[in-house]
């Protein structure tokens, strides 16, 4: 009764024209992508929400999107935030110093000190960033791109190059060019991790704690001194 009960489902969402034409690359698929794309703009998360309301319509497994069960939670949380606040170190005090960066976030410099900006920073970084970021940029482009041009090796860094590239480019209007070529490089390697696991949730957790990383350093102005441990 089992398999009859997953045989009749398989036909039924092959069989739905509209979640066939969602999970498609005409009209209603774009559409889709267009209005997910957009989510982010209008409300932090909002993308990551979207995306899941879009698999449901397209009876697309959440898997699919990165959203299986780790190998083990506790280790997947741990290692996700030291590779998330180490990497952040790594970045300010070494890569965006040889990349010629101000040691100081001016987009964001207005969090120094400010407490009354820290519910709306942490919903922001923890909600927009960590989950609507990672399940829009990662969970489902690579869905996207492995539906059009297949998951072997090449179509794998195709995918990762390019995702990291509009990665970058989103983060332009808001950061500058410094906020787009740290998200060039935070987004290769979030985006290889998800390539090499097909799992979301270390690198969402890693993205989370990056950005929350930075955020102390930020609220602290620690940010100078920070960029000038390895480079003086």
């Amino acid at each position: 009764m089992t398999g009859s009960g997953a045989i009749e489902q398989g036909a039924t969402a092959r069989d739905d024209p509209f979640a066939a034409a969602l999970r498609g690359f005409g009209p209603a698929g774009l559409g889709a992508f267009i209005v997910i794309l957009m989510g982010n703009a209008l409300l932090p998360g909002l993308s990551g929400v979207l995306v899941l309301v879009w698999a449901r319509l397209s009876r697309t497994p959440w898997p699919d999107l990165g959203f299986a069960r780790p190998r083990s939670w506790p280790l997947t949380i741990v290692f996700g935030i030291i590779c998330g606040v180490a990497f952040k170190f790594i970045m300010k005090a070494a890569v965006m110093p040889l990349l010629g960066a101000d040691p100081v976030n001016h987009a964001y410099h207005y969090l120094a000190h400010n407490r009354a900006a820290l519910p709306g920073a942490l919903y922001a970084l923890i909600i927009g960033a960590g989950f609507g970021e990672e399940t829009f940029f990662r969970g489902y482009l690579f869905e996207r791109f492995g539906k059009r041009y297949g998951r072997d090796a090449w179509a794998k860094v195709f995918t990762v190059v390019i995702t990291t590239a509009f990665f970058g480019v989103a983060h332009i209007a808001g950061q500058g060019l410094p906020g787009a070529q740290q998200a060039t490089v935070t987004g290769l390697v979030f985006g290889t991790i998800f390539a090499i696991t097909r799992r979301i949730w270390l690198p969402m957790i890693a993205h989370a704690a990056f950005d929350l990383t930075a955020l102390w350093m930020i609220y602290w102005d620690l940010e100078t001194r920070i960029a000038h441990l390895i480079f003086r």
